[in-house]
């Protein structure tokens, strides 16, 4: 009988082509039929993961998800089945914290098959000089030529990424935020930002950014966006983009938030084995700097980032941002912490369009910290979740 899965993941060819592709050339190889389904970005994010882990068997995921469900026993840990030596060598060749990004509580809940963090992009055909700095920054946005994506999800992002590079990273202790102080710098910058670039920028992803830049002639720079190399390759869009470290800080282009997506296994996948199995598979190098590259995908593991091929394809993404995602600030690692982001992260943008003040919105967030950014009490997988 032919093994078959279903696996869910989100719209967009670094998302959903990249896994059919994949799927494909497994089935060729195995006899396994790996049938991928999509939803946008956004319904991804907000369909709840008990609803998809109750219908599917693999699960593209966000790191920040993989606490939550751990404690409500939704994915299936991949390690203690005989893939131990696979999953060390994964680790060993991880990009930064990616790839740890998916463990909790000692146990590994998914693999870090797309590493991304928040960069800086442009069109190397109208900038001449990439700015270095933050004064840099804003003195290009003051010719107009700057995009930055600060809907809701990525102004939060930004003020997590400003705030672990000035060294004052939010729950540097369990329940805390930030003091008004060490958020006032970090505000002032964003808010200097958001006065220069268009108005549409406070309603923009990091796709919308970057179909914009490669559109036209008008915007030539973005200085913190979510990376995607299919930006980056020739024929995707009119214009090509090149993406690079993000603006020196305090700490120079340490602190990016961590994103990205892995790949995990459903507690309830009707074949645990052949699921864990096409998820070692597709996270392998070969596989990554291959079929997966090729169609679409953003590798996640160091083999694809290192690959001469892959970054002469891409305009030496990889290499342009390595820094950057070596140094990424990964998100606290508690059950709460997707509620605390997606209960905040309006605020945020509601304090830089001034329907709500800074020192508000700190009172806020620091609420919520004290109230999710908290350990919560350890839950341990029963024989069958495992």
């Amino acid at each position: 009988m032919t093994t078959r899965l279903r696996g869910m993941t989100w719209e967009h060819p670094r998302g959903y082509d990249c896994q059919v592709a994949a799927a494909a050339e497994y089935a060729r190889r195995t006899g396994v039929e790996v049938t991928w389904e999509f939803r946008s970005l956004q319904a991804f994010a907000d369909a709840p993961l008990e609803e998809l882990a109750a219908a599917y068997d693999l699960l593209v995921i966000d790191h920040p998800h993989v606490p939550l469900a751990a404690a409500e026993g939704l994915l299936a840990p991949l390690d203690g089945h005989g893939l131990d030596d696979r999953l060390a060598a994964l680790a060993a060749s991880a990009v930064g914290s990616a790839h740890t990004s998916y463990a909790h509580e000692g146990r590994q809940y998914g693999l870090a098959t797309d590493s991304a963090a928040q960069v800086a992009v442009l069109r190397p055909d109208l900038l001449d000089v990439v700015p270095e700095d933050w004064d840099a920054v804003l003195a290009l946005a003051d010719e107009g030529r700057v995009l930055w994506p600060a809907k809701p999800i990525d102004a939060f992002s930004t003020l997590m990424t400003l705030a672990a590079n000035h060294g004052t990273p939010v729950n540097a202790e369990p329940g805390t935020f930030l003091t008004p102080e060490q958020a006032a710098p970090l505000l002032d910058l964003m808010h200097r930002l958001a006065e220069r670039v268009p108005d549409w920028c406070l309603a923009a992803n990091p796709i919308e950014v970057a179909e914009a830049l490669s559109a036209g002639d008008t915007w030539s720079y973005a200085p913190l966006a979510f990376g995607y190399t299919n930006y980056s390759r020739a024929g995707f869009r009119p214009h090509r983009l090149r993406y690079v470290d993000i603006p020196r800080g305090p700490r120079g282009v340490a602190g990016s938030l961590l994103g990205g997506a892995g790949v995990a296994v459903s507690a309830h996948a009707s074949d645990l084995d052949a699921a864990r199995a096409y998820a070692l598979w597709v996270a392998s190098p070969e596989v990554q700097a291959g079929v997966y590259y090729d169609a679409g995908g953003q590798p996640g593991y160091a083999p694809a980032w290192d690959d001469d091929r892959l970054n002469a394809d891409s305009w030496e993404f990889f290499r342009g941002t390595r820094q950057t995602l070596e140094q990424a600030w990964v998100r606290p690692r508690y059950a709460g912490y997707i509620e605390f982001q997606d209960t905040t992260s309006p605020w945020v943008t509601a304090a830089l369009r001034g329907e709500i003040t800074d020192a508000e919105l700190v009172r806020r967030m620091s609420e919520q910290a004290e109230r999710l950014l908290v350990p919560a009490p350890t839950h341990h997988l029963s024989e069958e979740s495992a």
